[in-house]
Order: structure tokens, then sequence, then C-alpha cells
């Protein structure tokens, strides 16, 4: 009998040893990315998905296949809340419409290409000038305007979303066939990799980014953040924002953000950069070796603590102030974005490289890949 009973009370303690507790599941639980696919709504092209990845610690980034957006993302504040950090739309239909690029991938050239034009292999390609004399961010429908084809990404500890596109030859007036490849990936580092493909059967120009508007507070504007860029020179620009090809040192001007220092400080100086850009909308020159992945940025914010870390192997980073936001952009939760709502730090090559011969070249050729990797990682203190 008391045989018996000792084997009933082993084999009760292994059967309970054996159950998850709760403590367990939590544990097991979070070590896992998620990823949900939802309808995002119609598109000019056609309904669209949105692909939502959440890591284990809350950390939530938004993406559909119109445009290759990023709609949303979402991370704790020092206290563990978890809040939006972008600007944008409550809805796909925000990003069918004018805006200012909120989370957009943009294509096939990030940023401003002079006179709306320019010369390849002794051939000249106009473009269209949707920036006054100029052409911007790819040009009326760029990639940020066609759907992409997705594909969901699942590794041990990150979760993804592949997306692809074909830009025919001659689209918004850019030379050859270009294939394109952009895919972003959240991981339980805190991380979200934005990591971008192309090749082409003609030589082109490409120089690929993406146009998140951050905030860190949540809300109000983005003065009182604090950041640090890690360029001692920049690229000034001429009146109409094209860079006038020298490289300018930061060191006793307003755009010397090596050392942490709010970004409100200097932002209204009398300086005619500054005047030209109404603000900061300019390149900064990283400093960093070729191709390799350096630190380019990093902005705190003081109030909810959050901090937002820039990775980078491009040679430029656009660092712009949300300038132009004027309150007739209505956002989120009906909010309307006013003056210096929202920063951008888009890494990039330069401005109008294709027509700087100084600059580090965007052109690529057939049997070439273009192929970069841009990083944001998120943390509070």
């Amino acid at each position: 009998m008391n045989v018996l009973r000792t084997s009933l009370i082993l084999i009760s303690v292994l059967f309970l040893a054996c159950q998850p507790t709760e403590q367990g599941i939590e544990s097991e639980s979070t070590l896992m990315a998620t990823i949900t696919r939802t309808n995002a709504g119609f598109s000019p092209e056609g309904p669209a998905v949105l692909y939502t990845l959440t890591n284990a610690n809350g950390i939530q980034a938004s993406v559909t296949d119109y445009g290759a957006i990023l709609m949303s993302l979402k991370t704790p504040d020092k206290h563990g809340n978890i809040a939006e950090i972008t600007l944008g739309f409550d809805s796909l239909e925000g990003y069918t419409g004018s805006h200012p690029y909120f989370g957009s991938t943009i294509g096939r050239y990030g940023n401003r290409i002079g006179g709306g034009e320019f010369s390849l292999g002794g051939e000249v390609y106009p473009l269209v000038a949707n920036n006054g004399p100029n052409h911007l961010h790819g040009g009326t429908d760029g990639f940020n305007r066609v759907m992409w084809e997705a594909k969901e990404i699942k590794q041990e500890d990150a979760v993804g979303v592949e997306l692809s596109y074909t830009s025919p030859d001659g689209e918004e007036g850019y030379p050859g066939t270009l294939t394109v490849t952009v895919a972003y990936l959240l991981n339980n580092k805190d991380e979200l990799h934005l990591t971008y493909h192309a090749t082409t059967d003609k030589a082109t120009v490409v120089n690929l980014t993406n146009h998140a508007y951050f905030n860190l507070a949540g809300t109000g504007n983005i003065l009182d953040h604090q950041m640090s860029l890690n360029a001692d020179a920049f690229t000034p620009v001429d009146e109409t924002l094209i860079p006038t090809g020298e490289l300018r040192p930061v060191e006793g001007t307003p755009f010397d953000f090596r050392t942490s220092m709010p970004i409100g400080s200097r932002i209204d100086a009398e300086n005619t950069q500054i005047a030209y850009g109404k603000g900061y909308d300019h390149n900064f020159v990283l400093n960093k070796g070729e191709g390799a992945m350096s630190l380019a940025a990093t902005v705190y914010e003081p109030t909810s603590g959050r901090v937002l870390e820039v990775h980078t192997e491009e040679p430029g980073v656009q660092f712009y102030t949300g300038n132009f936001l004027d309150g007739t952009v209505i956002g989120r939760g009906g909010k309307a974005y006013a003056h210096r709502t929202g920063l951008c730090l888009e890494t990039q090559h330069f401005p109008d490289s294709p027509n700087q011969p100084t600059f580090p070249s965007t052109t690529l050729e057939p049997g070439e890949e273009y192929s970069t990797h841009t990083f944001w990682r998120f943390s509070t203190k």
C-alpha cells in the first residue's frame, strides 16, 4: 500500500512538473515575433493588403503592398506605453491622395534632380519637373503609387515582408527596366531593417529610400527632440534646394549636430542655407567608409524617453524638419499636421548626383546589383 501511494505521488509530481506554468507560457510567447494580414482597403490599382509585424516587446510596424508604404510604427515609451511615432493616415485612402510622402518607399530616385533631367551615356533623359524646376522623389507617380507583390518573411526571432516591383523602361522618364525589391524586417532586438535591391537591363540611375516622418513624443512639434548626426559636412543648396556641388564643413554653422542638441535650438538662425530650406532640408555627408554600416543619427525625445538610432550603408542622410507642413494635411484621428510636427532622416546617395560628377555615383549598369541596407533601432532612457 505504501509502495502504491508513493508511486501515485511520484506520478502526480512528474505530471505537474511537465505542465506549462502561466509564467512559462508568457516566457515562451516573449520569444516570438508575429505577422498578420488584413485588408488595407482599395488603391487605384485594386485591393491592397496590410502586413502588421509585431515583435516580442510590442513594437509594431504595418506595411502595405500599395506603394510599399510604412503606414504605422508603434513603440513603447519609458513607462512601457506603446504609441504611434510616425505621421500618417488611419486608412489607405489618405495615401492614395496628395500627401507629403508619409512612410513612402521612394524611387526610382529619392530627393531632387536639378532641372528635371540628367545625362547618361551621352543621352539626355528629361523627367517630370514636379518640384518647381526640379524632379522630386521619382516623379508624379513614383514607387509610392504603384502596387507591389508581397511575400511574408518568417525567421526565428524576426518577421517581415518582402515587396517586389518591376518598373518598365521609360517609366517617369527613367531608362531601363528596373526590377526592385524592398524588405522590411522587424526583429526582437527592437530593430526595423530596410533592405533594397535592384537590377536593370539598361544603364539607369537609382537612389531608394524611405520617407517616414518621426515624432517620438507622438504629439506636438519636434523642436525639443535632441539629435546627433555623424557628419562633418553637408551639401549646401541653391534657392531651389539643388546642391551646389560643395561639401561644406558643419563646424561653426547651425548644421553642426556632431554633439547632441535640441533640433529647435538653431532652426531659425540667420543663415542663407536655413532660409533656403525654411529650416533643415539638407543632405548630410556621413563619416563612414564606403559601403560600411555605421551609425548615422541618434534622436532622443525627453518626455517619452524614446530613442531612435539610424544605421545605414548609405553615404548621406537627408535631414528634413517638416517645414512645409502647414496644417492642411489631416492625418490620424483627424489631427492636422502643423509646421514641424515630424522629422525625416532619409538615408540616401546625395541629391542631384546624376548631374554632380564629384558626388558618389548613382548609376546602375546591366549585370550589376544595387544593394543597400538601413535599420532603425528603438530604445528608451
